[in-house]
């Protein structure tokens, strides 16, 4: 057998994870045929077929599916090497593969890039927005350096720093601005507004409200932070904010903003990264940075 390369390897990846030949090519940065030929070759040089080639999708062979498995671990392997190389540096360099999740992202990182870029100027900083689910296992298969996301986690394979706590705030219409701050039990009857399934932000915020994840509710969830506070402006309910996001998404809303009563409902934002990874040390410096932005920001929000 012809020996395989790491280019086919990651080829055939992104095939096994978008199931079809156009969009693997263009998550690749490849032209489709020139993908289509490495697949090929791997095919040949295996002897087998690892690809069931459909008219819209592309299904892998059992075959294939081993071959996609203990590929990963290869790919795995060789990034760590890569990572081994980073580690041996006085201070984070190279490039940082950065996860984060769309309830902090618009609204850290405008102050985070500079603040890393300051610390770190031979850092390569890439960004990657998703909900933590799709995050931990980005990590997991070494996708990713590390990501920023709600604490806990709870995954034995990665390791959790908290970084901050910040406070969820109530946003109500603007014409309830001068109504008493509803009680916890008394939020939980209103109607909430919240984000789709799949962000942990909506699990806090029905927590809080001690209304349970898969209880029945109206039709009513949005897909962003903002567009929940616009919902709140026009007489929908009402939501939970994240302190940082107050700032920006109530600005050209029709709303009113509240801190509620004790206990006051808050949130932990940390960083998870894989508990083997050569890059411990790096990662952690790079957290500092970050808890020190957080803090800045809670402390501009209570100003």
């Amino acid at each position: 057998m012809e020996n395989l390369t790491l280019k086919q390897l990651r080829y055939f990846d992104a095939l096994a994870r978008h199931g079809h030949f156009g969009r693997a090519a263009v998550a690749a940065s490849v032209s489709q045929p020139a993908l289509s030929v490495q697949i090929r070759e791997m095919e040949r040089a295996l002897g087998a077929e690892l690809v069931e080639r459909g008219p819209r999708q592309a299904r892998l062979t059992p075959l294939g599916e081993q071959v996609r498995d203990r590929g990963r671990e290869i790919l795995r392997a060789v990034d760590e090497l890569g990572e081994l190389a980073r580690a041996s540096r006085d201070q984070p360099s190279g490039r940082l593969r950065l996860g984060v999740i769309p309830t902090i992202a618009p609204y850290l990182l405008p102050r985070l890039i500079g603040a890393l870029t300051d610390a770190f100027p031979g850092l390569d900083i890439r960004v990657r927005e998703t909900l933590t689910e799709r995050l931990i296992s980005e990590l997991q298969e070494g996708r990713i350096d590390t990501a920023i996301v709600a604490l806990p986690v709870s995954e034995p394979s990665l390791t959790e720093t908290r970084l901050f706590d910040e406070a969820l705030l109530l946003v109500r219409p603007a014409k309830d601005a001068a109504e008493p701050v509803p009680s916890r039990a008394a939020l939980g009857e209103m109607r909430l507004l919240l984000l789709e399934e799949g962000h942990c932000f909506r699990d806090q915020a029905l927590s809080f409200c001690e209304s349970r994840p898969g209880a029945a509710r109206e039709g009513l969830d949005g897909t962003s932070l903002a567009t929940l506070v616009q919902m709140v402006g026009a007489g929908m309910g009402v939501t939970l904010l994240p302190e940082m996001a107050a700032g920006v998404e109530t600005r050209s809303a029709a709303v009113s903003v509240a801190r509620l009563g004790r206990p006051e409902p808050r949130r932990t934002v940390g960083m998870i990264w894989r508990r083997t990874t050569p890059l411990d040390a790096q990662l952690r410096a790079v957290a500092n940075v970050v808890r020190e932005v957080g803090a800045t920001g809670a402390l501009a929000e209570a100003g």
